[in-house]
């Protein structure tokens, strides 16, 4: 469906050109035939229909009707968000909906208003870090995807905006590195635009392990379980990152996506379905692992996102829950379903 057919749509109105894009790429036209009741074939379930052509005819509770036709202003309001309440429908022609899904419509326009609002530039006496910076074209980890079931969407919107508000925006120059393997983790890195390289030192030589593009985030590991940098991330192109400080980090986007559960329940998930995930390494994975467990070590937890299973629900452990942290961070900011054995395997010395 073209983006410029659901701009017109109630609350969709004020959406960037960017979000409506990315909407449409996840809706799809339906179509009801001439005669039938469109709120029984197409029972809403926490979705909003739009009629987008034809003629559909709304009887109101307690009484009174009214014609919609796809185009019209009336079509811009959703058949089943109305008041008095639509109780039933009749296609008066063959008739084209497009179904919203409503948690997605709050997720947009939340983020919408507070993106716009923070793009604005700072108020009287207020202080805002990444000035010039329109938060509703960026891509990447601000993408819808990522609002739905990524590293925001278990965010309350007050974190969100205030995550906004913390950012500070920084100019690199090509060749400039950013962060430094074995150094101190202090910031965690958005991409906004430019090209970064990601390498590691491996027996004296170095390996390029990821090339980061706009939108992409990196610095996180060193942040959430409290280590040293794993890795060099160089400026392969001048550019500007996005960076939050540690301490703002921990409070607004770390801890929330790190849901930590002890030994019982994570059995009682385990029982249910879940899926023990092992990120220690493999020679400790061998001799000593949790039944049923995956062995993912921690270094290869990004290359494990389009391989693991998103409809499954997963326990990370390794051995203290230093590791566990940063991967159960990784994934959820992906959009698995994860938690982690709070204090690893340590803490359930004399309990198994």
């Amino acid at each position: 469906m073209a983006a410029q057919a659901l701009a017109g749509l109630a609350p969709l109105a004020g959406l960037s050109d960017k979000r409506l894009e990315e909407l449409a790429a996840l809706v799809a036209v339906e179509r009801v035939a001439r005669g039938a009741n469109v709120l029984a074939v197409q029972p809403p379930e926490r979705r909003s229909l739009y009629v987008i052509s034809g003629e559909m005819l709304l009887a109101f509770q307690g009484g009174g009707s009214l014609v919609v036709v796809g185009g019209g202003e009336e079509a811009s309001v959703p058949i089943n968000r109305r008041n008095p309440v639509v109780v039933r429908t009749r296609a008066i022609t063959d008739v084209e909906l497009v179904a919203l899904d409503d948690e997605v419509l709050d997720i947009l326009v939340t983020w919408d208003e507070l993106a716009a609002e923070n793009s604005a530039g700072p108020r009287p006496g207020e202080t805002r870090r990444a000035t010039n910076t329109d938060w509703r074209v960026l891509s990447g980890i601000f993408s819808l995807s990522n609002l739905r079931s990524g590293a925001f969407a278990q965010l309350p919107a007050a974190h969100i905006d205030a995550l906004l508000k913390r950012f500070e925006r920084v100019p690199v120059r090509r060749g400039e590195i950013v962060i430094r393997e074995g150094g101190e983790g202090d910031f965690y890195y958005v991409v906004e635009s430019g090209k970064f390289r990601v390498e590691r030192t491996v027996g004296g030589v170095k390996l390029e392990l990821a090339d980061l593009k706009s939108g992409d985030a990196f610095g996180e590991e060193a942040l959430v379980s409290e280590s040293r940098r794993n890795a060099t991330v160089t400026a392969a192109a001048d550019g500007t990152l996005l960076r939050l400080a540690k301490h703002d980090f921990d409070e607004l986007l770390g801890e929330p996506l790190l849901h930590r559960i002890g030994w019982d329940e994570a059995q009682a998930r385990v029982a249910a379905g879940a899926v023990w995930l092992d990120v220690r390494y493999p020679s400790e994975h061998q001799y000593a692992k949790l039944p049923g467990a995956i062995n993912v070590p921690l270094a290869e937890v990004r290359n494990a996102f389009g391989s693991l299973d998103r409809a499954r629900e997963y326990i990370v452990y390794c051995q203290s829950g230093r590791r566990s942290s940063a991967a159960c961070f990784l994934f959820a900011q992906h959009g698995f379903r994860i938690s982690m054995l709070d204090g690893g395997l340590w803490a359930l010395e004399g309990r198994r």
